[in-house]
């Protein structure tokens, strides 16, 4: 398997948003009002994963005042388990430590157990749950992880 990752460009839009609605419920994935809304940020960072040149997974994120937020981790079902995600977060967090963010927080369904589990083998610490945070009836944590700061040279 040749793995790559690549900084997002606008004419990914369209694979980006068919790899959120399958990784997701229809509840919890992103419109395509609110992922274009999410990747016109001021300090967005989206990284895709491909493999033989078909993306596999990404993930969106944005920084800010010293802070990181991860707005949503997306690998493909037959792509997981391979380290694509831990690869994708391993990234994101060496460009906010870059541009200077101490911490990085996320919110996750209290019941994706795979998630919560991924997000604290990477060093994620639940600090709150989020009652009624997706789609007004399922629940969050919201989780955390102080990075070091980086400076780019």
């Amino acid at each position: 398997m040749s793995l790559t990752f690549r900084a997002y460009q606008p004419g990914d839009f369209d694979t980006l948003y068919a790899i959120d609605q399958v990784c997701y419920p229809p509840d919890i994935a992103y419109s395509k009002r609110t992922l274009r809304w999410f990747l016109n940020l001021p300090g967005a960072a989206c990284v895709v994963a491909e493999t033989s040149g078909a993306a596999v997974g990404f993930i969106l994120a944005e920084s800010d005042a010293g802070r990181g937020h991860i707005i949503t981790l997306d690998v493909l079902e037959h792509a997981r388990r391979r380290g694509i995600g831990t690869a994708l977060l391993d990234t994101i967090e060496h460009t906010f430590a870059g541009r200077g963010a101490r911490e990085v927080a996320l919110e996750t369904a209290t019941n994706n157990e795979a998630a919560v589990a991924f997000w604290k083998k990477h060093g994620y610490r639940t600090v709150s749950v989020l009652k009624r945070y997706y789609s007004g009836h399922l629940d969050a944590y919201s989780m955390q992880k102080l990075i070091r700061v980086r400076k780019e040279t």
